[in-house]
C-alpha cells in the first residue's frame, strides 16, 4: 500500500458538510454569547467586549448574534450592532451566493 493513500487532503476537511456544521456551531455560540452578555449586564458583572461580539458575527455567527440581540433585547440601542450585525449577515449571504454560483 503506497504511503500517499493514508494522507488527508484539504478537500477531505473542507467539505460542504463540515462548513455547515461550522456555521451551526458559530451561530449557536453567537446566540448564547448574546444571552451571557445580557445576563452579565443585568447583574453588573464583567462584560464580553463588543469587539468579541462583532468578531463572532464576522466568523459566521451573524444569524445567532442577530437573533440573540433582538430576542434578549440586548445591544438594540447601539447603532454599531443594529446596523453592524445585519450588514455582516448581508455581506456573508452575498459571498455565499457568489461561491454557490461560481462553483
Amino acid at each position: 500500500m503506497p504511503l500517499y493513500e493514508n494522507t488527508i487532503q484539504l478537500t477531505d476537511i473542507f467539505t460542504m458538510q463540515n462548513f455547515v456544521i461550522y456555521l451551526v456551531i458559530m451561530n449557536i455560540i453567537g446566540f448564547f454569547i448574546m444571552l451571557m452578555d445580557k445576563k452579565k449586564a443585568q447583574k453588573g458583572k464583567w462584560r464580553i467586549p463588543e469587539k468579541t461580539l462583532l468578531l463572532i458575527s464576522l466568523l459566521g455567527g451573524s444569524i445567532g448574534t442577530l437573533v440573540g440581540m433582538y430576542l434578549f433585547r440586548h445591544k438594540t440601542q447601539k447603532l454599531r450592532f443594529v446596523i453592524g450585525f445585519p450588514m455582516i449577515l448581508i455581506f456573508q449571504v452575498i459571498i455565499a451566493i457568489y461561491l454557490i454560483v461560481k462553483y
